[in-house]
């Protein structure tokens, strides 16, 4: 994880004296988390910014984990916001912390562990140099592969310090892996079930005594840290396991879970998407619509589960979608449209895992998902008393022998000269996109999906040929039955 460290400020005390003079007291990781947390549940603030719908379910557990000093295990499907939570525990450390100046493992100045802090802290005492670790510094994370060694995680000898001339026994002679270097910060292990076994056994000693030992070095290094894994559910990967003492020596396990009501889908996907062209609300709710339907459907992998990425992904899509009409057709906005929504179903497909028996049928079922999410939506927004003025209109208009045509490269000025001027259009804009500055191609946007809410609802006809969607009355009159 990329990042650059704010510089510390100049006022902070740069020697051992100095910052004991300034009244430092030494807490542990764990007791500095557990007073931060405190501090923002009686200010009232949220403990987990950026989390979204775990507010009521995963996020008191996660409290009651941290101020009980424990370590503890996030278990859930693919894309359920695991590694997003653990990444934003860094905001309840304190923003700046002192540490040894040079020290591989962030030894504490007033009780430094490592043989090189301990030496130093002995031949300077109060001069002993100071610097500072932003919190943002203070965090390590290793997606667990089976390539993962003991050396990687906990250190292995270094032969350049051998070659420099110091014995085998010496303490100074050890490369630090990834877990001594997160000493007094936060360790993530993502996917920790992919972890071999052997390798699982080496983080033991991390969990309940707090130490490491590497190779066959008579060596303790206490560590204090938090320790945060994620794991998918085992029934599902088959591709490894927690080993019983070490998922014993994690004090919780905590389950996660996907967004629980549209609202919190839509939320999410407005906050994690990157959005580059209008996408309107009616646009962002169908989508969530069709995410929750894919996640229930009996033709999806019910352990594989549906990820966040998989309605993030759709909306970009429906951004790249805009942006490409706009530039063909000179609209002056880019403004997505539900047609679009059809044609990006191929591109989401590698995001779902389908049942073995719904072999060649990928594209039809998130099809029709997609279209069941959109009626539900169109019920739901157009479906009141307040839009059937406009909605009559324009099922008269398609009656009286007019067609609306569309394509993925149809401007927006091009939908609204063939609709012409129609009773409660505006009114029905601003119903369904309150807030939103009135523009053609919102107004278009809104017009295709009425007509497509009309057409599932089975009011008016619809053709398709690949290219151009036609959308007319629903009564065909044979030129022959006038004869």
């Amino acid at each position: 994880m990329t990042h650059f460290a704010p510089t510390p400020p100049a006022d902070l005390p740069r020697t051992l004296g100095a910052l004991l003079a300034s009244g430092y007291t030494s807490r542990t990781v764990k007791a500095e988390m557990q007073q931060n947390l405190l501090a923002r549940l009686r200010a009232g603030l949220p403990t987990l910014p950026g989390i979204i719908g775990f507010e009521d379910t995963v996020g008191p557990q996660v409290e009651r984990a941290l101020l009980a000093g424990h370590d503890f295990v996030l278990l859930g499907e693919r894309g359920q916001g695991k590694t997003r939570l653990i990444r934003s525990l860094i905001g309840l450390l304190d923003e700046w912390m002192p540490y040894v100046a040079g020290s591989e493992i962030n030894d504490e100045p007033t009780a430094p562990v490592s043989a090189s802090a301990r030496r130093l802290a002995a031949e300077l005492g109060d001069d002993l140099p100071i610097a500072w670790r932003h919190r943002s510094e203070r965090y390590g994370e290793k997606l667990a592969t089976p390539d993962t060694s003991v050396g990687d995680l906990v250190g292995d000898i270094d032969p350049v310090k051998v070659a420099e001339g110091r014995s085998l026994g010496d303490p100074e002679t050890i490369h630090f892996g990834l877990v001594p270097r997160t000493n007094r910060g936060i360790f993530a292990i993502n996917e920790l079930p992919d972890l071999v076994e052997r390798i699982q056994v080496a983080l033991l000693n991390v969990l309940e005594e707090r130490d490491i030992q590497v190779r066959g070095y008579s060596l303790r290094l206490p560590l204090d840290m938090l320790v945060v894994a994620s794991a998918n559910p085992e029934d599902y990967t088959n591709r490894g396991r927690i080993i019983t003492p070490l998922k014993d020596r994690f004090g919780a396990e905590i389950r996660t879970h996907y967004p629980r009501d549209l609202a919190q889908e839509v939320e999410l996907i407005a906050q994690e998407s990157e959005i580059q062209a209008v996408v309107p609300h009616h646009l962002l709710d169908i989508v969530a619509r069709f995410t929750h339907r894919v996640r229930s459907s009996p033709a999806i992998d019910p352990r594989s589960g549906v990820s966040a990425r998989f309605s993030i992904a759709c909306v970009e899509e429906l951004s790249g979608a805009a942006l490409r009409r706009a530039a063909i057709t000179g609209d002056d906005e880019p403004v997505a449209r539900v047609g679009d929504l059809v044609d990006i179903v191929p591109s989401l497909r590698g995001k779902v895992e389908f049942d073995v028996g719904e072999e060649g049928n990928e594209d039809e079922i998130l099809v029709l998902l997609a279209r069941q999410a959109t009626a539900d939506a169109w019920r739901e927004l157009l479906g009141g008393q307040r839009t059937r003025p406009f909605l009559t209109a324009l099922v008269a208009h398609f009656d009286a022998g007019n067609v609306l045509e569309t394509s993925d490269i149809t401007s927006a000025r091009e939908i609204l000269d063939a609709l012409g001027p129609m009773e409660g259009l505006g009114a029905v804009v601003s119903h369904v996109e309150p807030g939103m500055d009135e523009s053609p191609g919102l107004a278009a946007a809104v017009i295709e999906f009425a007509a497509e809410g009309l057409w599932l609802t089975r009011r008016i006809d619809k053709d398709d040929d690949g290219v151009t969607i036609t959308y007319a009355s629903s009564v065909v009159i044979d030129e022959d039955d006038g004869e």
